[in-house]
Formats: structure tokens, sequence, C-alpha cells
């Protein structure tokens, strides 16, 4: 049973219950003062406070989406081995692989052309050799027989660290909302490119190029792009293609944007912070390379740099939120070039989790839509 089963989570809660209820029973059998009697004490106790531990860790990881395994969990993950696929249409050395399909989740109707799709891909970069799982949602539009040739606008989706890109289907509803709005006509069809930006695990690269590591802003500002037209009908130009994430992935979205403006239009960060951290799940980023460091840094980087010419979206909450008072200041460097253009949403209170960015992303959709060209 994986890490997220449903099952395992039962089968914690129910031990959690046992244990409990065991702890209640036997406790006046156990009030003497011998070795055994305070042997059992302890180990009723401890086991009952583990199996509840493990109760609210699991619901906290199915909710938020932290690991994807038990693997995962304990850091075991560390290959970059690439699935290729020999499914119909697609050969091997393709950059992008299918592994799978799926309905978009809340439909009635298992055909594509009228539901769109969800397809599991592994994505392989050409010239960083980076490859990594991920998500694509394709719009009803885009198998219906007089679309066959029109391109699509496409929008990359990054999770925050460790997040998993199956949160983004699961918990944060990406594809069923992109569904709902298009056909409300609030936005316009639109493909999703849903991934990690962890794409090097376990490391957190903060989509760095790292000196003499991952080259992870490259991945997503050239290999991707690249992988994701040599497969899919969408058109190669920036004024298609838009970036968005959530925590990591906002930093990451922004920054990628705001360094690559010849490849992403616009771009999102729900919740986002504007510098890169250094910790134990970075390692040395930069390598003593200043430059590198104060690229990284998004208020370094607006103020110091030419200003791109693309849109940015940021979001926070007055209450609940830690990047509340640097949004505000992040909003008011930008508006101060004149060139980056920069909108908002602030909630009046919500804080840092999948709750406050499922308000967040419908606008946040609508928004991409409407500065995004389709051709």
């Amino acid at each position: 049973m994986g890490l997220t089963s449903n099952k395992v989570l039962a089968l914690a809660v129910v031990l959690a219950v046992v244990l409990f209820l065991g702890t209640v029973s036997w406790w006046p059998r156990l009030a003497r003062r011998n070795w055994r009697a305070v042997s059992g004490r302890v180990g009723l106790l401890l086991g009952t406070q583990l199996a509840l531990f493990a109760s609210v860790g699991l619901a906290v990881n199915q909710a938020f989406g932290f690991y994807a395994s038990w693997a995962d969990l304990f850091g075991q993950e560390t290959g970059q081995g690439v699935v290729v696929d020999h499914i119909a249409g697609g050969g091997a050395g393709s950059p992008v692989q299918v592994v799978s399909t799926s309905r978009v989740i809340g439909t009635g109707s298992a055909l594509p052309q009228v539901a769109g799709q969800v397809q599991k891909v592994d994505i392989i970069g050409r010239t960083t050799h980076l490859a990594t799982p991920a998500f694509v949602y394709l719009p009803p539009e885009y198998f219906q027989p007089q679309n066959r040739t029109r391109t699509f606008p496409v929008s990359v989706i990054l999770t925050g660290y460790p997040g998993t890109a199956q949160a983004l289907v699961d918990k944060l509803h990406y594809p069923s909302t992109a569904l709902q709005l298009a056909k409300a006509g609030k936005m316009q069809p639109m493909i999703l490119v849903m991934l990690r930006p962890t794409v090097a695990p376990p490391r957190d690269t903060e989509c760095v190029d790292v000196p003499g590591g991952p080259q992870t802003e490259t991945f997503f500002a050239r290999d991707l792009r690249e992988a994701v037209t040599a497969h899919y009908r969408v058109d190669k130009t920036p004024a298609s293609w838009g970036i968005a994430g959530d925590s990591t992935g906002g930093y990451c979205a922004l920054k990628i944007a705001m360094h690559h403006p010849k490849s992403y239009a616009a771009a999102a960060g729900l919740s986002p912070y504007y510098k890169a951290p250094l910790d134990p799940t970075t390692g040395d980023l930069f390598r003593g390379d200043t430059n590198l460091r104060n690229r990284a840094n998004l208020f370094w980087a607006i103020t110091h740099q030419s200003a791109p010419e693309t849109s940015l979206l940021v979001t926070s909450s007055r209450v609940g939120e830690h990047n509340y008072k640097d949004t505000l200041a992040f909003i008011k460097s930008v508006q101060a070039t004149n060139v980056t253009r920069i909108s908002s949403i602030i909630l009046p209170s919500g804080g840092h989790n999948f709750n406050t960015w499922r308000r967040e992303i419908p606008p946040m959709l609508q928004w991409l839509s409407q500065r995004l060209v389709a051709h």
C-alpha cells in the first residue's frame, strides 16, 4: 500500500483507536509498580502517541501532497532514469513520452472531445538531460475535428517543494477548473503542463542553474518548451506561453519569466517568496557566484537589470501569509520600472495552503488567459 493510499490512512486511524481503547481498558491492570506494569504503561502510551502522529501525518500529507511515496518520504527517490514508452504514435526518442491517459475529474463523459483529457507523461530535456514526470491537460477543443490545425496557448503549472504533480490534478483541480472556466466563456481553451519544480529530486534547486549541477532554469526556459512544442499543437512564440505556481513554484514562475521574457509572456506566483533560500534541502546553489546569487533575488533583479517586458501576477493575504509585506514591496518595485506589468490578488485572510490557492486559481487562470495569444 502506498503512502498516499486511503487504506494506509484508515489502518493508522483504526490502530490509533484500538490502542486508545486498549490503554483505557488495561490501565487499571497496569497500576502496579513492578517493571512489567511500568513497561506496559509506557508501551501503551508510546504506541498510542505514535499511531496518533502517524494518522495526523498521513492525513496532512494527503491534503497537501508533500510526499508521493515511501521512497520519496525517506529520501530514496534519487534516480533520474527515463521511462521509454512504445504507445502507438509516440516513438522512442520523443522528448515527451505518454505513460497513460485519464478523464478530467468531475466530468460526466470519457470522450476527450467533450471533456478534455489528462495525460501522464515523462518529459526529457534535450540540452540539460533532465527528465521529469508531468501531467498535461488537453482541453476538449484540442480533439475536435474542426480544430485539427489550431494551435493552443500553454501554461506551465508548478507545485511547491517538495510537492507532487498529482496534487495539481487531484487537490488543486487545475484541469477541472480550466474546463469549467472555458465552458463558461471566462477563459480561452488552454493546455496545462503540470509538474514539480524539483526536476533533480530530492534536491530543491529553486530553479537555479547550479554551477556544476542541475541546470534547472534552462530546463524550464528552453527544454520544456521545446519538448512540449515538438509533441503538441502549440505555438512557439512567447505570447502563447505562461507559467504559474504556488510557494516555491510561484517563486520559480516569476523568476523564469523575468529572466526569460522571450520564453514566457506572463507569470503568476501564488504565495511566492522573492529570494532563493539556502538550507539543507538546497545545498550550495551558487558556489560563490555573486552574480548568480543576485539574479536569484527578484528584488535585486527588478532594480539592477533591464526590466523585462512581461506580465506578472502575485498573491498574498493580509492575515495568514508571511509574504504579505514582501509582496507589497515587490509590487512597488515592479511599478517603478514602467515596463514590467504587475497585478495582484490580496485576500483578507488565508494561510499558506491548498484551500487558499483553490480560491486564487480561477481568477489567476482567467488573468493568464487574457494575456496569452491563441493562433
